[in-house]
């Protein structure tokens, strides 16, 4: 093992060698296998140690087993001590999902303070396997059901090739010791009743389970590369980027096969759950939504929009004064204010007003429900609701959209559309040139 250990990082992980690595180390049987290795391979390697305090004088003994260990390899160590039962309660999630979140968020910290290029683990191909049935028994996508992965985010899990029964028997041969984690033997955990139950069975059926299942994963993830590759080859007809997120085109979406699997392979690193709500989307009527803890998804006619959940500012009125010529606003832009004497060009993105029709300061503000103006081009008033609608505003567009007033009187739908009320008429001289970049 210890020769194709050196093999294996040479040809899959060559990265690793010259790099500085953190090493997490349990105390069980794997990661002080693992840390043999990699002293063997001439790593350069720290040992972190996470105590999670479940099981009382028994967490502590673990992490005096590594702190020797460590001393033994002539190695530095970390170790950190969790209320794991504390964060699992506050945070509403199981203590095995706790742990997790606590143990790599925490070689995070470690990882940016003290500049540790890759972070090794010591999962191996059982590991691999119980995480597979794990997944399956829950029900998952088709990346869940590639199990493990190699290495992702300076995670390295060098051991996956490996079995336990590999891993154990080089502990043994080469005298080594380790901790043995009582709750490992219990069958309250799921992970644990796969391993002592459902494993030994599919086994017995098949002596060669772990190599079949490794090839079945390769060809799973084969199939999911190809699918990669078939969406990269859609997303530039499939996908427009705009001001507030994304745009899905659903003729476009419509007119292709799998429309569910490329819809899901679009938006699965959004947080979705609900996916035949987000499917349905494709045929609701506009403005329904689905929500993940993140984002939001659209129906806005023909597209599905993609944008992070909106929040309304804290301040959502400001005030221009007249002495002021240059005014910034946060989340929109600056405000130019200049006296002219005559209009040249016209835009979106500027208006020319009578400084007589103004009551200073002016405000700007979010528009509002019953909010109304006289568009300018036009005879009679209108509210800025079916103005919205008449330019098929989407609802990001609306959630975006500021005024700019003249006591209680709208002046400017600010870069869409001029109030009629403050237009310049012939006898004007005094002229003022509001714009905002």
């Amino acid at each position: 093992m210890e020769k194709t250990f050196k093999n294996l990082v040479k040809t899959d992980y060559p990265y690793l060698c010259g790099s500085k690595l953190l090493l997490a180390v349990s105390g069980g049987v794997d990661s002080v296998v693992l840390a043999h290795l990699c002293l063997s391979a001439k790593l350069d390697f720290t040992i972190a140690h996470c105590n999670f305090n479940l099981r009382g004088d028994e967490s502590d003994d673990d992490e005096k087993f590594v702190v020797d260990l460590a001393d033994f390899l002539e190695v530095e160590v970390y170790t950190e001590s969790f209320n794991t039962l504390k964060f699992a309660e506050n945070n509403k999630i199981s203590v095995q999902m706790a742990a997790r979140e606590l143990r790599y968020e925490w070689f995070a910290e470690l990882s940016n303070s003290v500049q540790f290029d890759y972070t090794l683990t010591a999962h191996h191909a059982n590991d691999n396997l119980e995480t597979f049935l794990i997944n399956l028994i829950r029900g998952t996508g088709p990346e869940g059901l590639t199990g493990i992965k190699k290495e992702k985010n300076e995670i390295v899990r060098p051991l996956l090739p490996f079995t336990r029964s590999e891993i154990e028997d080089f502990a043994r041969k080469k005298n080594l010791k380790w901790r043995e984690d009582s709750s490992n033997a219990s069958d309250k955990y799921m992970r644990n009743k796969i391993r002592h139950q459902i494993v030994p069975v599919m086994e017995e059926l098949n002596p060669q389970l772990l190599d079949v299942f490794s090839r079945t994963q390769e060809h799973l993830q084969e199939g999911l590369d190809l699918v990669e590759d078939y969406i990269s080859l859609l997303y530039p007809k499939l996908v427009q980027k705009d001001k507030f997120g994304y745009a899905i085109n659903i003729e476009f979406l419509k007119k292709v096969p799998n429309q569910k699997q490329i819809l899901y392979q679009l938006l699965k690193s959004f947080g979705f759950t609900e996916w035949n709500d987000v499917y349905d989307l494709m045929d609701a009527q506009s403005g329904k939504m689905v929500l993940s803890d993140s984002h939001r998804l659209i129906k806005d006619r023909k597209k599905l929009l993609l944008t992070e959940h909106y929040e309304k500012s804290g301040n959502n009125e400001y005030n221009l004064c007249k002495e002021e010529d240059l005014v910034m606003i946060p989340g929109m832009g600056t405000f130019h204010i200049h006296k002219v004497e005559k209009i040249s060009k016209i835009s979106a993105s500027c208006i020319y007003v009578p400084e007589r029709k103004l009551d200073f300061p002016l405000t700007i503000r979010k528009w509002k429900k019953g909010d109304f103006f006289y568009p300018f081009g036009m005879n009679g008033k209108k509210k800025l609701s079916d103005f919205f609608k008449d330019e098929k505003f989407s609802l990001p567009e609306k959630e975006h959209t500021w005024i700019l007033c003249s006591g209680k009187e709208i002046v400017w739908i600010i870069n869409h559309r001029a109030d009629n009320r403050f237009a310049v008429e012939k006898s004007d001289t005094k002229i003022l040139k509001i714009c905002i970049t």
